[in-house]
């Protein structure tokens, strides 16, 4: 998701958005892990989303 869809968004959302992508990302580390996941890029798709949520959060303070 794009930084300038994401300031459109309320705080809270930034909230749910963020639990739900850190519950993906560990999903994908145990699937990577054993071997079921080959495509890494949703990997650092995930990652990146996280930093860019924690920024506006963050920025919020």
């Amino acid at each position: 998701m794009k930084m300038k869809d994401l300031k459109n968004q309320t705080t809270h959302e930034w909230q749910t958005q963020l639990t739900a992508t850190r519950d993906r990302l560990r999903e994908l580390r145990f699937k990577t892990a054993s071997g079921q996941q080959k495509d890494v890029r949703e990997l650092r798709e995930a990652k990146t989303l996280i930093a860019r949520l924690l920024t506006l959060l963050n920025s919020q303070k």
